[in-house]
């Protein structure tokens, strides 16, 4: 299992009318964790279209448990349990300052040939990277 945690305060631009953190806003607080879980692999989106390679979202599911407010700092906790195949399934909890759960969610992302638009399977070299952080974190 691979885990990665990065942190957020909440804007106030990202609150509805009642203070709580507008639900449209998570699936952006998902794409920060997994952007920097992408980074902690040593590697980013840019760099992977760079060598050929995009990642669409293919499915998404959220469940809210509880609001955030603003100024609330938040753990976006980006969870990867298996290794991908031509798809990688990103689980996310989201945690208040408090360390309570407020949301959890999942995507479900392609891998694509940028040429042929085709899905494809997971690069090797991404591949490697993700085994080495995943048996660093095993010792």
């Amino acid at each position: 299992m691979y885990i990665s945690e990065t942190h957020i305060r909440v804007r106030y631009s990202e609150t509805d009318q009642m203070g709580y953190v507008y639900y449209g806003n998570y699936p952006a607080y998902y794409e920060v964790g997994r952007a920097e879980a992408m980074r902690e692999l040593g590697m980013t989106y840019r760099q992977m279209e760079e060598k050929g390679v995009m990642m669409p979202i293919a499915s998404m599911q959220l469940k809210y448990i509880r609001p955030a407010h603003y100024d609330d700092f938040l753990t976006i906790r980006t969870i990867v349990k298996d290794f991908p195949g031509s798809r990688m399934h990103f689980f996310y909890e989201v945690y208040n300052e408090k360390k309570k759960l407020i949301n959890q969610g999942e995507t479900v992302l392609a891998f694509v040939d940028i040429k042929s638009g085709r899905p494809c399977p997971a690069p090797d070299w991404f591949q490697k990277a993700l085994m080495e952080k995943w048996h660093a974190r095993e010792k």
